[in-house]
């Protein structure tokens, strides 16, 4: 799939055949109708082995899934979890070619016309676009108003949306990444998610849960990179003895297994925090900024512990070293994290 930078049909089938795309989802909607933390828990185990089939569970659960449930009609509900949860991969579609961090600032219009809304503007770097039929797109109804204009529209793909560009990525290339347009699509008023001008908090409080996600997704790329490397330098000898049994290696391995540790402790919490309806956006920014830290370094390492090796693609440390970046990135850079956390931090002693 990493060759291909395609996503296996089969698998994508076989993770909706294990309810693993509608975790919280209730079951007579098709889902498992379990936890958010069921579902951090699955995303990090996937990314073990793939982090690219990990985040496209993740999308679909921590910002589609969610916010249909949050904030869909019960007709909205009938119609689009079902269909996420057996079927359908889903997409949100916040930013823009001028809106990454500063995602508020999006140009995407919705002018209301009759009983439709007419969709103009494009999107980036939209996860799972390209196998998506169900799109989460944020639009504006009114540039006057700013950020109090943004709405989210549930639009299907039969609509209008095209897929303007998938992108050639350096890792996670079997998630698709896709630039969107939208010229005249037509969106049904019943389409408009939740209240009209609200999407900009439907958007911020998505996006704190599904750095949770992110977190879990990291902390399990830098287990996969330990199931891969630790056997290897066990078996691997120079010098009479295991390269792992080395003293300076073995305190390179213990510290990056504390740290691995530690990161998935923070993302646990915020996930426990969440699940108890209790503050979680501090804890959430900083599992996610220090397990993308903590993947960089456990991913960076691994390839110089086991050698030449690691530099080929006959092993997959490589490709992990490539996946881990883009968790610096997505859904809220490390700055972006790091402002988040001083401002949260700042009413405590001021």
């Amino acid at each position: 799939m990493d060759e291909a930078e395609l996503l296996d049909k089969d698998i994508l089938k076989g993770l909706f055949e294990q309810g693993l795309m509608g975790i919280e989802t209730p079951g007579d909607y098709g889902g498992a109708d379990t936890s958010f933390t069921a579902a951090i828990i699955v995303v990090e185990e996937l990314a073990k082995i793939d982090p690219s089939v990990s985040v496209v569970c993740d999308v679909q659960n921590t910002l589609v899934n969610t916010l249909i449930r949050k904030h869909g009609t019960k007709a909205q509900q009938e119609k689009y979890l079902t269909k996420l949860a057996t079927d359908t991969v889903g997409c949100f579609a916040l930013s823009e070619a001028g809106s990454g961090s500063d995602a508020f600032a999006l140009k995407t219009r919705a002018d209301k016309k009759g009983g439709k809304y007419v969709l103009n503007g494009s999107k980036m770097w939209i996860t799972n676009s390209y196998e998506a039929d169900i799109f989460l797109v944020f639009a504006n109804v009114d540039l006057s108003k700013g950020y109090k204009g943004i709405t989210c529209f549930i639009v299907e793909k039969d609509m209008g949306v095209k897929i303007a560009k998938k992108e050639i990525k350096l890792g996670i290339r079997a998630s698709s990444t896709c630039a969107l347009s939208f010229d005249d699509v037509e969106v049904p008023e019943e389409n408009v998610l939740g209240e009209v001008g609200k999407g900009y908090k439907y958007a911020i409080d998505a996006l704190n849960e599904g750095r949770i996600g992110i977190a879990a997704q990291m902390i399990g790329l830098a287990r996969g990179v330990f199931d891969e490397a630790l056997p290897y330098m066990y078996q691997r000898k120079q010098f009479g003895q295991a390269i792992a049994d080395f003293q300076g290696m073995q305190f390179q391995v213990a510290q990056m297994a504390t740290e691995i540790e530690a990161a998935r402790l923070l993302t646990y919490n915020a996930a426990r925090l969440q699940q108890e309806g209790k503050d979680f956006v501090m804890e959430a920014a900083m599992a996610k900024l220090y397990s993308s830290q903590v993947a960089e370094r456990a991913a960076s390492r691994a390839v110089e512990w086991v050698g030449g090796v690691g530099f080929t693609r006959e092993f997959p440390i490589e490709k992990f070293y490539r996946d881990c970046k883009i968790g610096a990135i997505y859904e809220g850079t490390s700055n972006i994290q790091l402002q988040t956390i001083a401002k949260l931090l700042k009413p405590t002693y001021v």
